[in-house]
């Protein structure tokens, strides 16, 4: 033990002679963590919000009875099963209007509630009479209750008119819900005697088989370990996880490029240990032993770097996620103990695995070998073939996953085989170009340019690895973001058709505004909407009402369409579907598709399909006619308007005084269309900030590999001093060096993010959104982010340079004294 210490003492006493490098060291490991962790932290919130979601008194983590074919069924049945000794409670789901904002209402029967039905909030046994006692309670969470611009204690109508009953803020409750009695719940929502489902607790004895009770009209549905929600949002997590993952890797350049160098410097070190009777194994142990010290320690600052980057991306991650999924999370970060815990993990795992190689190198090289720093550049030039047939295998891996994979996983697996095939194969394209430039050389001061670069490109090379990844993903991304801006623009304009949005509170407020924008010679047409949801094929859809008006005949974003497609429209027995609905149904145009209604099932001819960017539901687009008629209970409160434009402006003021409506009942296409391109701009700011973190920490790769191998140049660059060359010259001849590299570096980046773009827009979109996207390239753009990639290489290289620039002419004549 005490031979252990002295043997770490020794080592420790690098670290003070080289505090740059010991630095370099803890910036890596500290990024490392912290991107990474960061990203955890934000997927463990979504996640634990999708829990509280799912467990909402009974979700999908709760065993129950549905109705195989429609959404509701008669209480009748609950009736029938509880005497027959099932223990089964009522619930009733469905969506009202508040204030203009629709939220999700849900009526529950608290004295059958299951014990079992999750981490539900409970009620006491004190809040039960008031919950259930007239006029009861509306549990309501407090996000939900700042949302609607309501106050505790309440009773706010909904669009249909009637009142709810008073608010009561339940903390344990998720945004986004309000629950009510479900005989309240029947009133609100119309549907006397109907319930949703019915839960399933724990039978005390065994009660009669189910068929016998109700025959086939319900069927039994398994707990599910995994929510629709999680589903959906799972592309968007696995993405924000491919983003840490790719920035926890550049993180460990930094460690591997700065371990290597001091195992390099070390080696004279090492062999004097050794040969003071110090073990091999007693070397490394020690070795590993200060490295888990350093990572311990470097871990625990990147988690407090972390939280203060999870906590700066959590809002736009939660707005990004209701804007695309309707998920609600909440703003304020919460972390567990097992966070901290995985974090200061991949911290030290990330550091051994950094230091691997060095640690392999240092035990089989030879003794007499560890004195010689040429020797450990030479055994690198081993590994450029062994590296370059490893990135064919891992391209054949892109290509097989490529053909065959059929899922989201597949889809991200042929991005990390491309990106990672890539970067293997980097220092053979890099040799290659530079070979070519000494081939072409004439000079003798051109031909060591090349020559030199050459072999200064292994220790390099990790650090123009990370350059590449992270300005692929930058191209890749900023490419499908424009791509998705362009398009989502355009499609903004075909669906948002009319010049004025009017939301009424209830139909006796929409029939009253309607009679009176009849009497206004300044409106030149009225279309009516409207909404109803429906289960298709197990799949919740969402069925749009479409006014007959030429204007939607012209924008309406469809990409295929059957002949005569908006004439079929018109009669009720034709429907226009969603691109991501076709997807998932497997759906086509000429295909027939059968929607269950109030009435009976509803058979739609499929006669075209849209584009629908942005919304988590499958939709069919029909005749706002035809859509009343098979669903007499929708809301007739969607209403637009065609006005000339100079007249929209006093449109809106008139019906705010009329009907007193507010900003959020009544709007301009201008004011509409703006407010969702910021929701857009902001759903992709935290793609943007973790591409900056990437590029940045990129950026400190090639600083500190320029930084250990300052020292170890000299014995390169001291020579040409001696025969002339000035310091200055010497430093501007290493500055364009590197920015040599850094361009080729930067130029094999290019196609490398095209190609990265097009799998996010042909493979990973398809598959997480079910829409494709229209694939372009923008040459200012990709300009641009090379013209970057160089500053941030420029920027990375002048303190090196600037250190070689004003470097004493003691420090270069003392290396032809050294023992080399």
């Amino acid at each position: 033990m005490r031979r252990a210490l002295w043997v770490l003492a020794v080592l420790l006493s690098h670290w003070r002679r080289h505090r740059m490098q010991f630095a370099t060291l803890l910036i890596g490991l500290i990024a490392a963590t912290a991107l990474w962790s960061g990203v955890q932290a934000i997927n463990q919130q979504a996640r634990s919000a999708y829990d509280r979601a799912a467990a909402t008194f009974g979700g999908v983590r709760t065993a129950m009875l549905v109705a195989p074919d429609t959404a509701t069924f008669s209480q009748e049945l609950f009736i029938r099963l509880r005497r027959a000794g099932w223990p089964v409670s009522p619930v009733l789901e469905g969506r009202v209007q508040i204030n203009g904002r629709s939220v999700r209402l849900l009526g529950i029967e608290p004295v059958t509630l299951p014990a079992d039905v999750g981490n539900a909030p409970r009620l006491g046994a004190s809040d039960l009479s008031s919950f259930v006692a007239p006029p009861g309670q509306t549990l309501v969470a407090r996000e939900t209750l700042a949302d609607l611009q309501e106050i505790e204690g309440a009773a706010p109508a909904i669009s249909s008119g009637a009142k709810l009953p008073p608010l009561r803020v339940l903390p344990q409750l998720v945004p986004d819900v309000l629950v009510v009695d479900i005989g309240v719940a029947q009133r609100l929502l119309n549907k006397p005697d109907q319930v949703s489902r019915l839960l399933l607790g724990k039978a005390k004895g065994k009660p009669a088989p189910l068929a016998s009770v109700i025959g086939e009209q319900l069927q039994r549905v398994e707990p599910n370990a995994e929510t629709e929600l999680e589903r959906l949002t799972d592309s968007f997590h696995l993405n924000l996880t491919a983003f840490g993952l790719l920035s926890f890797f550049v993180g460990l350049f930094i460690v591997n490029s700065a371990v290597g160098l001091a195992f390099e410097q070390r080696l004279p070190m090492l062999r004097t240990l050794r040969a003071c009777g110090a073990s091999a194994r007693l070397v490394n142990t020690v070795l590993v032993v200060e490295l888990v010290v350093l990572a311990l320690v470097a871990g625990l600052i990147g988690l407090v770097c972390g939280y203060f980057i999870a906590a700066a991306l959590l809002p736009d991650v939660a707005a990004s996620l209701r804007g695309l999924y309707g998920a609600q999370i909440p703003g304020q970060l919460t972390l567990r103990p097992e966070w901290w815990l995985a974090g200061i993990g991949i911290s030290i795992a990330g550091a051994l695995v950094a230091a691997a190689t060095s640690l392999i190198k240092a035990i089989r090289m030879p003794v007499l070998a560890t004195a010689q720093p040429r020797a450990w550049q030479q055994r690198q030039r081993r590994w450029l073939i062994l590296q370059s047939a490893a990135a064919c295998m891992v391209f054949a891996v892109a290509l097989l996953l490529l053909h065959y994979g059929q899922s989201l996983i597949a889809g991200f697996g042929v991005l990390a085989a491309l990106m990672f095939g890539a970067a293997l194969i980097l220092p053979a394209f890099l040799e290659l170009i530079l070979l070519l430039g000494q081939h072409f050389a004439r000079k003798p001061l051109a031909l060591w340019f090349w020559a030199d670069s050459r072999q200064q490109l292994s220790g390099l090379s990790l650090a123009l690895m990370a350059l590449l990844l992270a300005l692929a993903v930058n191209v890749g991304v900023s490419t499908m973001v424009e791509t998705f801006s362009r398009t989502f623009i355009g499609w903004l304009n075909g669906r948002l058709a009319a010049d004025v949005y009017i939301s009424a509170s209830d139909n006796a407020q929409a029939v009253a505004i309607r009679n009176w924008l009849r009497e206004r010679s300044d409106v030149q047409a009225i279309l009516s909407g409207g909404r109803a949801e429906a289960q298709v094929q197990g799949q919740p859809v969402e069925l749009l009402g479409l006014p007959d008006h030429a204007l939607y005949r012209e924008r309406w974003p469809l990409l295929e369409v059957a002949p005569r497609a908006w004439t079929r429209l018109v009669p009720g027995n034709a429907a226009f579907i969603s691109e991501q609905l076709s997807r998932r149904l497997n759906v086509r145009v000429g295909d027939v598709l059968e929607v269950p209604a109030p009435g009976g099932t509803w058979e739609l001819d499929i006669v075209g399909i849209y584009a629908d960017y942005g919304n988590p539901k499958g939709q069919l687009a029909v005749n706002v006619a035809a859509l009343i008629r098979h669903f007499p209970q929708t809301p007739q409160t969607r209403i637009g308007l065609i006005v000339a434009k100079e007249n929209i402006s006093g449109l809106i003021a008139a019906l705010q005084k009329q009907f007193s409506l507010d900003d959020r009942s009544v709007a301009d296409q201008a004011t509409v269309k703006s407010e969702s391109i910021r929701i857009f701009n902001r759903t992709f700011a935290v793609t943007s900030a973790l591409n900056a973190f990437t590029l940045g920490v990129a950026g400190i790769a090639l600083l500190t590999s320029l930084l250990t191998l300052a020292n170890s140049r000299l014995p390169q660059l001291a020579p040409l001093w001696a025969i002339g060359l000035t310091r200055p010259r010497l430093a501007a001849i290493e500055l364009t060096k590197t920015l040599s590299v850094a361009l080729f570096t930067s130029l094999l980046a290019v196609p490398l993010g095209l190609l990265v773009a097009w799998c996010l827009i042909a493979i990973v979109n398809v598959k997480a959104f079910g829409w494709r996207l229209p694939f372009h390239v923008f040459p200012l753009q990709l300009a641009e982010l090379v013209a970057v990639a160089l500053l941030a290489s420029l920027i990375a290289a002048l303190l090196p340079m600037l250190r070689l620039a004003r470097m004493q002419p003691a420090s270069l004549v003392k290396v032809f004294a050294n023992e080399r």
